[in-house]
């Protein structure tokens, strides 16, 4: 309907009856209101073509920055599509940017990707007083920082457990970075997983590498290498995880009848031969969560949660098998 007076969020409430804190609560993706609610509120700012206020002040410059460790990150994409879309919900602009090549501008906000908000990009935001928000932070995030994140360890321990269901005992894994929280939480799933079944961790089946394809291929490689090496190895990211693939085809081994493996992420895992079965994260997801808490940042609302964690889940498809031995085969 037309709107011929600036649109507040005491309008939207009254439109869809309820009360102003309950709008409040949808636009900072709270979710302490029923799923029929917050639909027919989101409905009612797309049509009103609400604008929070902040971004009408000739103070603000409408934009807010997406800063990445580097930009050549498959998984940080689909980190964007959810940030980009609140965003622009939300009449905010995105600047993509990595962060060796961040430079102080006029931006209302950000949205850190694997940074804490302690290192250099975070100091100099915080000297500007840019509100911030973090996604999987490399390390412990400052106090003032709220993070989004997912549930890490739950999914490398339902991936883990899922493999010894199926009657692995020799489960290598590729870790990521050792910096990162989330690369440590995944890890810390895997272990957990092979404690509670009573196996052994053995260094021998734990390799690293940095998220990225050839890193997979080069621990995937020394992982088959070994003088008793894994039956299936779990990957802590589906790059990675394409990797191993490589590793094991260019050793003469099959997906999944001689080696079965797990990704992490659900990035188009789908597509490739045989169908990854991967630990999906809600990707698209994490981005609104954290431009919605962002924005909240923005218009000066504390944020809901210092810390937010997102639920993984555990997708099954044919990369996986039980081991030739309890299949009661041979090589």
């Amino acid at each position: 309907m037309p709107v011929t007076k600036r649109v507040t969020i005491a309008t939207i409430a009254q439109a869809a009856g309820v009360s102003v804190p309950t709008v409040s609560r949808v636009l900072n993706g709270r979710r302490d209101i029923s799923r029929e609610t917050r639909e027919r509120v989101e409905r009612l700012l797309r049509e009103y073509d609400y604008r929070p206020r902040a971004s009408r002040r000739p103070d603000r410059s409408g934009m807010i920055d997406f800063i990445l460790p580097d930009l050549d990150c498959p998984w940080a994409m689909q980190l964007l599509r959810g940030v980009e879309r609140t965003a622009r919900e939300e009449g905010f602009g995105v600047a993509v940017s990595a962060a060796s090549a961040m430079r102080p501008r006029r931006t209302d906000g950000a949205v850190l990707v694997t940074m804490s908000g302690r290192d250099r990009v975070g100091a100099e935001l915080r000297r500007l007083a840019v509100p911030m928000v973090s996604i999987d932070p490399e390390d412990e995030a400052a106090a003032d920082v709220p993070t989004i994140g997912v549930t890490n360890w739950s999914g490398g321990r339902m991936a883990t457990e899922h493999l010894i269901g199926l009657g692995h005992r020799r489960i290598g894994m590729i870790g990521g970075p050792k910096g990162l929280l989330c690369s440590r939480a995944r890890l810390d799933g895997y272990r957990a997983a092979l404690e509670d079944a009573g196996l052994p961790l053995d260094p021998e089946l734990l390799d690293a590498g940095d998220f990225c394809f050839d890193s997979g291929v080069a621990a995937g490689g020394r992982l088959l290498d070994r003088s008793d090496p894994p039956t299936a190895i779990f990957a802590a990211s589906d790059q990675m995880a394409l990797g191993v693939y490589a590793a094991a085809w260019s050793r003469g081994l099959r997906v999944p009848e001689d080696l079965s493996v797990v990704g992490f992420d659900d990035l188009d895992a789908h597509r490739v031969t045989p169908p990854l079965t991967t630990v999906r994260q809600p990707l698209v997801e994490m981005g609104q969560l954290a431009t919605r808490t962002l924005l909240g940042l923005i218009r000066g609302e504390p944020a809901v949660a210092a810390r937010a964690e997102m639920v993984t889940e555990l997708i099954v498809r044919a990369s996986i098998a039980p081991p030739r031995s309890a299949r009661g085969q041979r090589s």
